[in-house]
């Protein structure tokens, strides 16, 4: 006799279907995008997708901005960024950091824009120019240049002073990219339009016609969409989606509109971004049941602004964790998103001008004061090219993405479960009716995780059969984001009706098959179902079922775990191996490329980076030599495997210890302060009663390529200070503090540290409040990183990378 729970648990298993039929076609030629008929590598933008050369494409772009990152760093950081996957980098055009005074432009150093883009080309990136005027991005007024402000002028409108002073900006910029947009076979397929607007739709489509009567052509004209923004028809919205944020008040644990990121929805758009400055600079308020959330059929869904990370604020310093951004990322491919856009992607450091640090705060009118130098955002590259792991965690999605994503783009989308009730399966379909992904997820940060799920099977209904997955209902262990293949054709004419793990990549082998490469999630069976009468061969059990080949995986995924079939070879990877995967254009072919460190590949070579002294690379195919400059290289032969492996001691890396272990006492620790139009807490500008720790720096770097000093501490605010200049600076809010020492070496620098009071009512993640009053060094180390650069035998390795 059936219980009630089971009575329910057969309802709610009848709800995890979902029907495919043929979706509409898109809507062409309404939308002021894109490029005429018969351009070369056309663009174009249709009311459900882009396409590029006839064909559905899906764009990834990272935000790096070039003004905020040293010059000598550029092609390392776009490197690192092709790398992870990205086909693209947007960047801002700070107008503060191009026209310090009136008339006079700097286009030099790290201000050259046009260098910047030219080296993104060099990297197979393309570039969107975020022209501003307005730019916001957590500098000094927006990006206004101070002379710009004391004009007192109606800016951001079309106030005809206004206008005048940005047409000189944009004639400016225009200069700078002339030759290099895409109808002239460069790498600049597009512009953005102010930022966060939300209230003059007609100032955006001024500011599109004088870039135009000032001879831009771009395909695809954007400006930021969220907070119920009033955008133009000539522009194209994209949205923004963040796990946490710094603009929140100290008494919101989580954002309410951070809970939705985690789940598959229709909703594009986020009315808590940026809500702080609608109301403290511009008077907005809006009202949430007022805003259409929802856009209609005329626009693809897509993205700008999902959060690499999160920046911090005095007053509320939140911790994104690598998963968070790449669990939220997912959620919105299976959401629907056709473009996949971060920010930060790069982390930079705050300008030094005329006015001091040209950061956003009190002082300046802003609702947050932030650090005043470092802007690293937590994000997959750091502010000193850091690689963070959700970089490994974002670039597996980026393969599937470069392998399938014209398809996916293409493809409906259909929420089957999302709601906020943490009991429900969330689970979406992208398909189209051959094909298509399922998507599920158990995941949602630490603030409020959800549990596993039992007995999970969704059924998919393609006109002509129904996909059954997993083959029989399987557990789902809490913490886990998946998008599982369906009906994914084979070379040799088989397909793959269903898998319990994730397409990774695919490459063609020697002998004339394919490699496919999947991931296996942490505690989910790995289950294979081919249609028809399959012969299958490896480590798995088989039997046939209903006109079917279902095999079960019987080994540990791992790098030699691979299930033939006729045509192709099936790769099966654990999670940790996954993530240290690459798929490169690098000794003449394009090979697999599984390190240890992090690595790009650039003119042929690998170049990597490394704080360790030791590095592993494994290549499939290998190489018949290899070549390294900074490292010895010694090929290991590993038994019956059909892996390649490198192994590199590499010179000059590693890390020293300097201190450890010290408590510190801050004297007279300052005043506590709040100021701003909300009335935040102020972030402490004497330090004059500040703890100090001197760390006399190495003189050289030695063969390292640069040189890291890593704080580990606890306390509230601290600076780095050389030679009376605050190099660097850290709101302590869990992770290490970094600093780039190589151009102060031989130095001392003075660490200023003031100390955590719970009396302050800053507030800080859950996971590191609980900490002691004071301040506390754990350690300060010296990490030194390397370069090497590994040559095949057919490269001329020349010139700087």
């Amino acid at each position: 006799m059936m219980t009630n729970e089971d009575v329910h648990e057969v309802a709610r298993r009848s709800d995890r279907t979902v029907a495919i039929a043929e979706g509409p076609e898109p809507r062409r030629g309404h939308l002021q995008l894109g490029e005429p008929a018969g351009a070369t590598d056309r663009i174009e933008v249709t009311s459900r997708w882009l396409e590029r050369a006839g064909t559905p494409w899906f764009p990834i772009t990272g935000e790096i901005h070039f003004s905020r990152i040293a010059r000598e760093r550029w092609s390392e950081v776009l490197g690192h960024a092709a790398a992870g996957g990205l086909t693209s980098v947007a960047t801002y055009v700070f107008w503060q950091a191009h026209e310090p005074e009136p008339g006079v432009f700097v286009w030099e150093g790290n201000r050259d824009l046009r260098a910047f883009v030219e080296l993104a080309a060099a990297h197979g990136l393309d570039v969107i120019v975020r022209m501003g005027p307005w730019g916001h991005g957590e500098a000094r007024l927006g990006g206004f240049p101070d002379w710009l402000v004391e004009r007192g002028l109606a800016t951001r409108t079309n106030d005809p002073e206004y206008l005048k002073l940005a047409r000189s900006l944009y004639a400016q910029i225009i200069q700078q990219i002339a030759g290099l947009t895409h109808a002239e076979g460069g790498p600049v397929i597009g512009a953005q339009m102010d930022n966060e607007l939300y209230d003059q739709p007609e100032h955006l489509a001024m500011l599109r016609t004088i870039a135009e009567e000032l001879g831009l052509r771009v395909p695809i004209w954007t400006a930021t969409g969220w907070g119920g923004a009033q955008v133009p028809e000539t522009l194209l919205p994209l949205y923004s989606a963040y796990s946490d944020g710094f603009w929140e008040d100290t008494a919101t644990e989580w954002p309410a509109f951070a809970p939705f990121h985690f789940r598959y929805s229709e909703v594009r758009d986020d009315l808590s971004v940026g809500a702080d400055l609608r109301e403290a600079l511009d008077g907005i308020v809006l009202d949430p049941d007022a805003v259409p959330l929802k856009d209609d059929s005329a626009l693809p869904f897509a993205t700008c602004e999902l959060g690499g990370g999160m920046h911090v604020a005095y007053h509320r310093r939140p911790l994104v964790t690598p998963h968070d951004v790449a669990n939220l990322a997912l959620a919105k491919v299976g959401s629907g998103s056709i473009w996949q856009g971060y920010y930060m992607y790069a982390g930079g450091t705050q300008r030094v001008g005329a006015h001091g640090t040209e950061q956003e705060s009190h002082a300046t009118g802003y609702p947050n004061d932030v650090p005043t130098r470092t802007y690293d955002f937590g994000a997959p590259i750091g502010e000193f090219a850091q690689i963070r792991p959700h970089h490994h965690l974002l670039r597996r999605q980026h393969l599937w993405l470069a392998e399938d994503g014209a398809a996916v783009a293409s493809m409906q989308t259909t929420v089957g479960g999302g709601s906020d009730d943490p009991d429900e399966l969330r689970w979406s379909v992208r398909a189209n009716v051959q094909r298509g992904y399922l998507f599920l997820t158990t995941y949602q940060p630490a603030k409020r995780p959800l549990a596993d799920q039992a007995g999970v099977q969704v059924a998919i209904e393609f006109p002509d059969t129904t996909v059954e997955v997993p083959s029989r209902p399987m557990d789902i262990p809490a913490g886990v984001s998946m998008v599982w293949p369906l009906r994914l054709p084979l070379a040799g004419g088989q397909t793959l009706r269903s898998a319990t793990a994730e397409v990774v990549t695919r490459i063609g082998l020697d002998d004339g098959r394919d490699l496919l490469v999947l991931s296996a999630a942490p505690g989910v069976p790995v289950e294979f179902v081919f249609d028809g009468q399959v012969e299958v061969a490896g480590s798995v059990s088989t039997e046939q079922r209903d006109a079917t080949t279902v095999a079960v995986l019987a080994a540990k995924p791992g790098l030699d775990t691979i299930v033939d079939v006729p045509g192709t070879r099936i790769l099966v990877l654990d999670d940790a191996t996954a993530n240290a995967l690459y798929k490169l254009d690098v000794f003449g072919r394009e090979r697999l490329v599984v390190s240890d460190a992090p690595l790009y590949s650039f003119d042929g070579d690998l170049v990597l980076h490394s704080e360790a002294s030791e590095a592993d690379v494994l290549l499939l195919p290998g190489v018949d030599a290899l070549t390294a400059r900074s490292a010895l290289a010694a090929s290991v032969v590993t038994g019956g495997s059909a892996w390649q492996q490198w192994h590199l001691a590499i010179e000059g890396a590693g890390t020293h210890r300097l201190v450890g272990g010290v408590a510190l006492e801050a004297p007279r620790p300052p005043a506590i302060v709040s100021g701003g139009p909300m009335d935040r807490l102020s972030a402490p500008t004497d330090f004059s009663g500040a703890a100090h720790l001197p760390v006399d720096l190495p003189a050289t770097a030695g063969d390292a390529d640069r040189v890291l000093l890593r704080i580990d501490w606890t306390g509230d605010v601290g600076r780095a200070v050389v030679d009376d200049e605050v190099v660097s600076d850290h709101f302590w809010h869990g992770p290490v503090w970094d600093i780039d020492v190589t151009g102060v070496l031989g130095e001392t620098i003075d660490l200023q540290l003031l100390p955590w009071r719970e009396a302050t009512g800053v507030w800080v993640d859950p996971t590191v409040r609980d900490v002691p009053e004071g301040i506390a060094v754990k350690s300060v180390d010296m990490v030194r990183v390397a370069r090497v650069v590994l040559s095949g035998p057919d490269s001329a390795t020349t010139g700087s990378r």
